[in-house]
């Protein structure tokens, strides 16, 4: 595992999450905000997304773990942050795909084990604000669950570091209302456990400017929204009100902090930490 060259003094922010493609769909838009704002966007991914289900028919991939590592170097390049830092374990898979006898696979390690690599790039790269999966993994994957759990620990188990440790910490949050429109798509979610209230949401990030980065993004992982993803099934209409739910807005909850917030609900998610002008 390979982490960033150097800490920076620059704001930083850190998005922890389990595949290739988990950053596209739910804090794309933020992270091209936060980077064109001059913030150091950071993308760690614990595994390389090796039990996926390649969606394109009649496509071959000899290793689909290095297909996906370069589809999502390529959706960082489009969302316009560093590449990304890769934690070395294994995708866990679903279904028919899972990785039970896998001692790498993200369902096999225990959070406990994987926080000591969190907390270690933590200490490098020093952010203030750490994005990661809501407490459901926003549709209940094994590896968003463990990934999340490791994530959480490691913010609450930095704050002793020199510079502070990370400030904030924050969910992906869905609104009843956008997992409701998830569910009818295909997912068979429950609104009322896998989305929020509307009170819950902490940062409600307007993304619109950053459409073609995150429709970019989506496409440069290709193996995973070809035309037998649950994308590539949808009707016109339905991908239409897909593409506007996902390019309108981003949620964000708040899982932990160090400082009072300024006040509620915030206008970004270094609202009150003194960094950026627009936020306090």
């Amino acid at each position: 595992m390979t982490f960033s060259d150097s800490a920076s003094p620059a704001p930083t922010l850190l998005a922890i999450f389990a595949h290739p493609d988990d950053e596209a769909y739910s804090v794309g838009g933020t992270l091209t905000h936060y980077a064109r704002r001059g913030v150091r966007v950071l993308l760690a991914c614990a595994t390389r997304g090796e039990a996926g289900k390649i969606t394109v028919p009649g496509m071959t991939v000899d290793d689909l773990g290095q297909q996906r590592e370069a589809e999502l170097r390529e959706a960082c390049r489009h969302l316009e942050i560093e590449p990304p830092i890769f934690l070395d374990y294994h995708d866990s898979g679903r279904y028919e795909r899972t990785r039970f006898d896998d001692p790498l696979a993200l369902m096999n390690v225990s959070p406990l084990e994987v926080e000591p690599k969190l907390r270690a790039l933590i200490e490098e790269v020093q952010p203030q604000v750490i994005v990661t999966f809501d407490p459901h993994g926003g549709y209940g994957h094994i590896d968003h669950l463990q990934i999340q759990r490791a994530a959480t620990a490691a913010f609450f188990s930095t704050g002793h570091l020199p510079y502070g440790g990370p400030q904030r910490l924050y969910f992906t949050a869905m609104t009843h209302e956008a997992a409701a429109q998830i569910s009818r798509m295909g997912e068979g979610l429950d609104p009322l456990v896998y989305g929020v209230s509307d009170g819950t949401v902490a940062v409600h990030m307007d993304v619109r400017a950053y459409a073609e980065n995150k429709r970019a993004a989506l496409a440069a992982h290709g193996t995973q929204t070809g035309e037998t993803s649950l994308l590539g099934r949808m009707s016109p209409e339905e991908r239409q009100a897909m593409e506007e739910r996902l390019g309108a807005g981003e949620g964000f909850s708040i899982g932990g902090t160090r400082t009072p917030l300024p006040h509620f609900p915030l206008r970004g998610l270094f609202d009150g930490l003194g960094l950026l002008e627009e936020e306090g």
